[in-house]
C-alpha cells in the first residue's frame, strides 16, 4: 500500500523507521525472524519493550488510547519496512482484534488496567473462539460461563488456540444465554487461572504452535467483560472483520514475493538463472499482478471503513489467503529438490545447529508454505467467506 503514495512526507516517514530499524533493532533478533519461522514470544515482547519506548508499539491504535495516530499510509510504511527488515510480527491477538475492543467497549477501568500494561510487552494474547464442534459456526459454541457474585465461572473447550501456552491473557467468546448469537458474551481470562488445562496440538510441520484448552469452573472477574453481557456477537464480528482485513498480509504478501524473485535468480536450471525460464518467470508476473490487486483493494478497503462504509473482510481474506499460498508454493518449487527438507523452528528458536542440505535462503521456506495450508482455514474458512459474501453483496 504505500507503493501507492507519492507525498514527500511519506518519503521521509519511511526514511525515518529504516534509521531507528537499522539502530534499535538487534541483529540476532532480525536473523531469527528474517527465515519465515514464527517469531517468539520473549522476541515478541523485546521488541514490543523495544518500540514503546519510542512510542510506537501501538502503530494501528488512537493516540488517546497511546497509539501513533499515524495514517493508513505510515501504518502501512511501517509494516512493510519491519517485514523487510526482519522484526518479530507484534502480538496480534492483542494490537489488532481485543485492544480495539478493549478501548471501543471496555470500561475505563479495564482500559486503564489492562492497555498500559499490553503497550509495555507485559501481556500476550491468545484467542479462545473456535471449539471442537464450533469452527466457523460460532453461533454453535458451547463453552457457558454464569456469574457467581463478583465472578464468572466457565466450563468448557476451546480449540485451535494459537499461542496459549506462551499466553498471560485469553480473550474468549462464552455463552451466558439461549440462542444462537444473542446470548454470547465476551471475557478476559488468565490463561494461568485454576481450572485450566492447555493440551498442545501438533501441527503438519510437527511443531506445536496451536492448542486445546480445557476450562474447568474456571473464575474471571465480572470486571474483565468486554461491554455488555449477551452483546458478544457484535463484539466478534467486530474483531473477525479486523482479522480477515489482516489476513490480506500485504506487508508479508510482498516481502514472499521478494523472496521468490530472489530464489528464482539465485537459482540454477538447465545452465541459466530459473527467473530467466519464460514459463515460471511468466508464473511471478501472474503472482505480482494478483499481489496489485490486492494490494489496491485493501487500500480502498480500508479509507471505505474509514468513512464508515461497508467492510470487504471477507473478500480480503480469501484472496489474501490465497495468495500467501500460491507465492510460498512457488518458493518451494523454485527450490527443488532443496524445497523438500524441513527445518526444526523450536531447533531454530533454541538456536540449535541444523544441517544446511539447501543454500543460505532455504530454512524456513518449506515450514511457512505448509504453515500457510491452514489459511484458508482459519479466521472463518474461506467456504463460509464466500457464502458471506454471497449472502451479504450478491443477496442470494
Amino acid at each position: 500500500m504505500a507503493a501507492l503514495g507519492h507525498d514527500p512526507a511519506d518519503e521521509e516517514f519511511r526514511q525515518e523507521v529504516r534509521a531507528f530499524l537499522r539502530d534499535r533493532l538487534p541483529a540476532d533478533m532480525a536473523r531469527r525472524n528474517g527465515q519465515g519461522f514464527h517469531a517468539s514470544r520473549a522476541d515478541t515482547r523485546a521488541w514490543t519493550r523495544i518500540l514503546h519506548e519510542k512510542g510506537w508499539s501501538a502503530p494501528n491504535w488512537p493516540v488517546e488510547h497511546g497509539g501513533t495516530g499515524w495514517t493508513l499510509t505510515q501504518q502501512a510504511i511501517f509494516d512493510e519496512e519491519c517485514t523487510a527488515a526482519g522484526t518479530p510480527l507484534l502480538d496480534i491477538f492483542g494490537l489488532s482484534m481485543v485492544g480495539p475492543l478493549i478501548f471501543t467497549f471496555g470500561p475505563g477501568e479495564l482500559k486503564d488496567r489492562i492497555l498500559p500494561a499490553f503497550l509495555r510487552g507485559e501481556i500476550s494474547w491468545a484467542q479462545g473462539f473456535s471449539e471442537p464442534n464450533s469452527g466457523s459456526d460460532l453461533g454453535s459454541l458451547q463453552t457457558r460461563a454464569v456469574i457467581d457474585g463478583a465472578d464468572y465461572i466457565i466450563n468448557g473447550r476451546k480449540i485451535w488456540t494459537s499461542g496459549a501456552h506462551e499466553a498471560d491473557m485469553i480473550f474468549c467468546l462464552v455463552r451466558t444465554g439461549e440462542g444462537s448469537r444473542n446470548g454470547l458474551t465476551m471475557l478476559l481470562v488468565d490463561a494461568r487461572a485454576s481450572g485450566i488445562a492447555i493440551r498442545p496440538i501438533e501441527d503438519i510441520r510437527k511443531e506445536h504452535s496451536l492448542n486445546e484448552v480445557i476450562l474447568d469452573n474456571v473464575r474471571t472477574p465480572v470486571a474483565n467483560r468486554i461491554g455488555e453481557e449477551g452483546k458478544g456477537w457484535g463484539y466478534a464480528k467486530a474483531l473477525l472483520e479486523r482479522e480477515r482485513a489482516f489476513a490480506a498480509e500485504i506487508p508479508r504478501n510482498r516481502h514472499h514475493l521478494a523472496t521468490l524473485k530472489c530464489i528464482a535468480r539465485e537459482t540454477m536450471r538447465g545452465g541459466k538463472p530459473l527467473i530467466e525460464d519464460n514459463l515460471f518467470a511468466a508464473r511471478i508476473a501472474e503472482a505480482e499482478v494478483e499481489f496489485m490487486a490486492l494490494e489496491y483493494m485493501t487500500l480502498r478497503a480500508m479509507a471505505d471503513n474509514e468513512r464508515g462504509g461497508p467492510s470487504f473482510g471477507s473478500f480480503l481474506k480469501i484472496r489474501g489467503s490465497e495468495l500467501v499460498q500460491r507465492i510460498t508454493q512457488l518458493q518451494v518449487e523454485a527450490m527443488g529438490d532443496h524445497g523438500a527438507y524441513l527445518y526444526s523452528e523450536h531447533a531454530h528458536r533454541a538456536g540449535e545447529p541444523q544441517p544446511a542440505p539447501g543454500p543460505d535462503f532455504a530454512p524456513g521456506i518449506w515450514s511457512e508454505a505448509m504453515y500457510r495450508r491452514a489459511s484458508s482455514i482459519y479466521g472463518g474458512a474461506n467456504e463460509v467467506q464466500r457464502t458471506l459474501i454471497a449472502k451479504q453483496y450478491l443477496e442470494l
